[in-house]
């Protein structure tokens, strides 16, 4: 009489602690959210640079109407990239989302003032924006769920901190803010800073 033989034990997979799992996606999400509230907190020197319409309440209203788009695309963002994580997994979901703020990101970093390429910059500057906004309607709902799939016995706890870490960002681009106003003068913000 021929036995069948037991399947091979598969060792579980290692699941990381709830402690890294936090402190990831705490990382991610101050990158995320960082690159989007910055904006606003420059949003008079950003008004100067790539906006300027010749008065100054204009210009700073079409800097304002740009920050605004990037709150309109964040659905948008977390329907599409909810969906690809529901379909590709949390953590392809995550890295698209951040793979399209660095970009978005980069666009903002790279980008010639008005004086240099006209009106290439505002647009440049607006899809910026929209791609930021996409990325942080994306990351946000992929991050809380894969927090709380992963929190075991404390799924409130664990994706609270994609709530609270949004107190800690608006501290650090303070922050950032005030540093950069304090060692560098207007001139130097607007023409380099």
């Amino acid at each position: 009489m021929a036995s069948i033989a037991e399947p091979a034990a598969v060792a579980p997979a290692q699941t990381p602690s709830m402690h890294r799992l936090i402190i990831a996606a705490t990382i991610g999400n101050v990158f995320e959210w960082f690159d989007f509230v910055v904006y606003g907190f420059f949003a008079v020197v950003l008004s100067e640079v790539f906006f300027p319409t010749g008065n100054p309440t204009v210009s700073l209203l079409v800097t304002f109407g740009a920050f605004g788009l990037a709150y309109i695309v964040r659905p948008l963002g977390a329907i599409v990239v909810g969906g690809y994580t529901d379909r590709a997994g949390r953590k392809s979901g995550l890295l698209l989302s951040m793979a399209l703020m660095m970009i978005g990101t980069t666009l903002m970093a790279v980008t010639p003032g008005y004086a240099t390429i006209g009106l290439a910059a505002p647009i440049i500057i607006t899809i910026a924006r929209l791609l930021q906004g996409f990325s942080v309607g994306g990351e946000f709902g992929s991050a809380v769920t894969f927090l709380a799939e992963h929190g075991g016995g404390r799924r409130g706890f664990s994706a609270s901190w994609q709530f609270a870490t949004g107190g800690l960002i608006t501290v650090i681009a303070s922050l950032f803010g005030v540093a950069l106003t304090s060692l560098l003068t207007h001139d130097q913000l607007v023409s380099w800073g």
